[in-house]
């Protein structure tokens, strides 16, 4: 039976986590410029207004971003997505603007941020699943780039982790997009609850529970 998406994302049991909205990944500051002009086309959009609903309904929203230092170290070499990133010239530091969020977040002081120096997603690289159950969290409800890798690698960490993962399918984007399309349909929507931005916004704005 579907589960009721209201009761699946309540406030006292959920975050909306974004992965890599970066100046870096998808703003000014991104080399990858086909994913980052894919991104701002709906995603973007979608997650601030998500990011919005979540504070006003009191749900925790947690900021998970990746970075290299200058000398890579302790960051991955052992694939051709980390080699070729370098290769791009892509330098996410810790501190620089490349790292931080876009702006059109508006990062509220209540957010969370958390940082990763290596990995494919956001749960393997940084302290979010122990953040999270310290916050009382059962349900992730993820935002972000890419499809292509650390999205489906996220919701995959999240659901082997115990947790239910809500993926609002506009919310999110990768390269092509008809691929990213058909990674949801046929992989993501197995293991995730797929709605839409709007859906789950409406489920916040109707808790009595802020």
């Amino acid at each position: 039976m579907p589960l009721d998406l209201a009761e699946l994302v309540d406030p006292r049991h959920t975050a909306l986590v974004t992965s890599e909205c970066q100046n870096g990944v998808i703003g000014e500051n991104a080399v990858l410029r086909e994913l980052a002009q894919e991104a701002q086309r709906v995603a973007l959009p979608n997650i601030v207004s998500l990011v919005h609903a979540a504070r006003t309904a009191g749900v925790a929203v947690v900021h998970c971003v990746a970075v290299r230092r200058s000398d890579d170290r302790g960051s991955n070499r052992n694939a051709r997505l980390f080699l070729g990133t370098r290769k791009l010239g892509i330098r996410i530091q810790p501190g620089s603007s490349p790292a931080g969020l876009v702006p059109e977040i508006d990062p509220d002081p209540g957010d969370l941020v958390l940082s990763r120096i290596h990995g494919l997603g956001p749960m393997g690289g940084t302290d979010l699943d122990a953040v999270l159950r310290n916050l009382g969290v059962s349900t992730i409800v993820g935002v972000g780039v890419s499809v292509n890798v650390a999205i489906t690698n996220f919701a995959m960490d999240a659901v082997n982790a115990g947790y239910q993962f809500v993926l609002p399918r506009d919310a999110v984007a990768g390269v092509p997009a008809a691929y990213a399309e058909a990674v949801i349909d046929n992989t993501l929507a197995f293991i995730a609850t797929v709605t839409t931005a709007a859906q789950v916004a409406a489920a916040w704005v109707g808790s009595d529970r802020p």
